[in-house]
């Protein structure tokens, strides 16, 4: 699925303007990753895409059809084309993996079986292929609780995939884990973008691992674009212009223990 974003622009009501005419094009399958210094507007932009949040001006396209599409049953289908994996897992902790695999169904769902977990044999199977895609098979009737900081990502990573994503937002999704367990999940991604031809788009203050494993870099910096290219491209100059005049450093890694 091709995404096209043309002019975005957010302004909050505080005068900040988060996004100014943003405008960029992702072709099915490639690996981005959106960088930039903590305020420059990344996480602003993801939460536009995946619908959490409206922009004031400019169009987001999914294959040539408008994401704010009047029609609520078209824009529903067009935006579970997107799923997102979150920095903090936004998992619930005290189910299973499996369940919580189940619960990218829910919206899906009629009221009742939903309220009573009436998942089917069909979805259950898809779920537990899921979490051994993820090498999480073995956890399925494990709370999530139990599960080490990597386990939740991929359980998380499973169950967006739960909902057969074209499109896959990675919002910051191994600034919590330390850098071994970090490279791991990113090489999950790699793969699942190789083999499922599922778009990767990757919002990361880690620039080495953002140019290790993307395709392509789009820097942004006060709301604009200022760069998109391929990681071989980005020079010391152009990284000085993304990050000018900020106290980041960016070539810091962006992990916690």
């Amino acid at each position: 699925m091709n995404l096209q974003v043309q002019n975005i622009g957010k302004q909050f009501q505080n005068g900040t303007k988060a996004l100014e005419d943003v405008s960029f094009q992702v072709s099915q399958g490639e690996f981005v990753s959106v960088i930039g210094s903590s305020g420059a507007g990344k996480t602003t932009l993801f939460r536009i895409l995946n619908g959490m949040m409206e922009c004031d001006s400019g169009t987001i396209l999914l294959d040539g059809v408008r994401l704010d599409s009047g029609n609520k049953r078209e824009k529903r289908n067009l935006q579970k084309s997107i799923g997102t994996i979150y920095q903090d897992f936004c998992l619930v902790e005290p189910s299973t993996c499996l369940d919580n695999v189940l619960n990218a169904c829910l919206p899906d769902m009629a009221f009742l079986p939903s309220v009573l977990g009436l998942f089917g044999r069909t979805r259950t199977e898809e779920a537990k292929r899921l979490l051994e895609r993820v090498s999480l098979l073995e956890k399925a009737e494990e709370p999530v609780k139990n599960l080490s900081g990597g386990q939740k990502q991929r359980v998380a990573i499973a169950r967006a995939l739960m909902r057969h994503p074209s499109i896959l937002l990675a919002d910051e999704p191994v600034a919590s884990l330390d850098p071994v367990t970090g490279r791991q999940i990113l090489t999950l991604l790699k793969d699942i973008q190789k083999t499922e031809h599922v778009t990767i788009l990757m919002n990361s203050h880690n620039l080495e691992l953002s140019m290790e494993f993307s395709d392509r870099l789009i820097g942004i910096r006060d709301g604009r674009i200022v760069f998109d290219g391929t990681p071989d491209s980005l020079t010391g100059d152009i990284i000085s212009r993304i990050y000018q005049n900020t106290a980041e450093d960016p070539e810091r890694k962006e992990v916690r223990p």
